[in-house]
C-alpha cells in the first residue's frame, strides 16, 4: 500500500506537508521529492540499490508518516464497517489486523487499507484503527463518514508512522521495546514508551518480517535516531520501498489497482473470506461474485523478462503474434534477483504461469514469461 514515481496527486504550486522526520531526512542527506502532497525522501547517499539489499539482509527504517491514520468508533462499528469492504471484519479478533479494500458500487477499488479491531470500550462502543494510503486519505475518510454517519471517524494527525522492515527487525526493536519478538504477524500491540503509548503492528510493505510503529510526532525523531544508532539499521527511502514491494508482488494504489479494477482481477481474492464471497453485502458484490463464479476477463500477473532491459508502467503487453493483451502497471529492476520484473493485467487466456508474452518498450518487443508472485519469497513471521 508508496512509490518513487512522479506524484500525480501533488499540485505543482501547493505547499508540501512535512512529516515529523523531515529535518532528520535532510540531515541524513536524503534526496527529497513530492509524494501525496508531502516532501518525502526518495533515497539517501547510499542509493536505492544499497538500501534495498540492506532491508533484505538486515533492517531498513522507512518514514511512512504521510499515510492516513484514523479511529472509527460507535455501537456495532465493526458490522457497519463490514458493509463498506469485502473483508471479513466481524470474524476479526481484537488486536488483529485485516487487509481489505474500499469498493465502489461496481466493485472497483477505491483504496486498499489495513484495519485493526481495537479492544472494546467500557461503554460498549466498538472501535477500529484504520491505516489508508496517503494520496487517498481525505477521500477515504469522507467516504466512510458519508456511508456510516452513525459512526465517529477521527483522523489521527498528531502521530508519526515508522516502518522497520527486514530479517533483523525483531531483534532490533526488541532491544528498545522488549517482548515483541513473539508478536504474531498481522497483530497490534500497544506499548508504553517514555510516557506515551505506541501502536506496534507486525506488518509491512516489503515482503519481509517487520513492524509499523505509530507514535506521537513529538517522539518520532528521537525514536528514529535510536533505531538508526543500531548498526543493523539503515534509512530507506521511497525508491527502495517501491522495488521491495514490487519483488513481493504487492499492489500500489493508483498503479496496480484503482477504481477500474476489482479484487478478483487484481488477484486479491485471498483477502475475501468464504462467508463474504457467499453472502456479499458489500459494494459491488454482484460483480465480484460473478467474477468469482465465471472468472474475470483479465487478471493481474507477474512477468519475468528474458533480458536485462526493464519494462516500466504503461508498456503494452502483447501475445507472441502481436495481439494486444493488456498493460504493465509496475515494472523495474529487481535487485534481489538481478533481473527486471513487472506486473500487469492480461487477458485471462494468457494469465497462467508459463504463458509467453512480449512487452513493447519504445516499439521494441521484450520477451517475458508469466510467473507466480511474489517474485521473492515473503518472510513474514508465522511463529516458531
Amino acid at each position: 500500500m508508496t512509490d518513487a514515481k512522479p506524484d500525480p496527486h501533488s499540485e505543482p504550486d501547493a505547499p508540501l506537508a512535512l512529516t515529523p522526520l523531515h529535518a532528520l531526512h535532510r540531515e541524513l542527506g536524503a534526496k527529497m521529492a513530492p509524494f501525496a502532497g508531502y516532501d518525502m525522501p526518495i533515497h539517501y547517499p547510499a542509493g536505492i540499490l544499497a538500501e534495498h539489499l540492506h532491508a533484505r539482509a538486515a533492517a531498513g527504517l522507512f518514514d511512512v508518516s504521510h499515510m492516513g491514520q484514523a479511529f472509527l468508533t460507535g455501537p456495532d462499528a465493526v458490522r457497519h464497517f463490514e458493509t463498506l469492504v469485502p473483508g471479513d471484519m466481524c470474524a476479526l479478533a481484537e488486536d488483529r489486523i485485516r487487509y481489505t479494500q474500499f469498493l465502489n458500487r461496481d466493485g472497483g477499488i477505491l483504496d486498499d487499507l489495513m484495519a485493526t479491531r481495537w479492544p472494546g470500550s467500557q461503554s460498549g462502543e466498538e472501535r477500529l484503527f484504520l491505516v489508508v494510503n496517503a494520496a487517498r486519505k481525505a477521500h477515504d475518510f469522507a467516504h466512510v463518514t458519508a456511508r456510516s454517519p452513525e459512526l465517529a471517524l477521527v483522523a489521527v494527525t498528531d502521530r508519526a508512522l515508522l516502518a522497520l522492515q527486514g530479517p533483523k527487525a525483531a531483534d532490533v526493536l526488541s532491544r528498545i521495546l522488549p517482548g515483541l519478538a513473539d508478536q504474531p504477524f498481522m497483530s497490534m500491540r500497544r506499548v508504553a514508551h517514555e510516557g506515551a503509548e505506541l501502536y506496534v503492528s507486525r506488518s509491512g510493505y516489503t515482503g519481509e518480517d517487520g513492524y509499523e510503529i505509530s507514535l506521537p510526532g513529538a517522539l518520532a525523531e528521537a525514536f528514529a535516531r535510536r533505531l538508526l544508532a543500531d548498526p543493523d539499521v539503515k534509512p530507506v527511502g521511497l525508491g527502495a520501498r517501491d522495488s521491495l514491494r514490487l519483488e513481493a508482488g504487492l499492489c500500489l494504489y493508483g498503479h496496480d489497482i484503482d477504481e477500474s479494477t476489482t479484487p478478483v482481477e487484481a488477484d486479491l481474492l485471498w483477502s475475501i473470506s468464504k462467508r463474504r464471497r457467499a453472502e456479499g453485502g458489500f459494494p459491488g458484490a454482484s460483480r465480484v461474485q460473478r467474477q468469482i463464479a465465471e472468472g474475470p476477463a483479465r487478471r493481474r500477473v507477474g512477468l519475468a523478462l528474458d533480458g536485462k532491459a526493464p519494462a516500466r508502467e504503461g508498456a503494452e503487453i502483447v501475445s507472441p503474434d502481436g495481439a494486444p493483451l493488456g498493460r504493465v502497471t509496475s515494472g523495474g529492476f529487481a535487485p534481489s534477483l538481478g533481473r527486471p520484473v513487472a506486473m500487469g493485467y492480461v487477458d485471462a487466456a494468457f494469465a497462467s504461469p508459463g504463458a509467453r508474452v512480449d512487452l513493447l518498450v519504445r516499439g521494441r518487443p521484450l520477451a517475458a514469461t508469466v510467473v507466480p508472485m511474489p517474485f521473492v519469497p515473503t518472510r513474514y513471521y508465522r511463529g516458531k
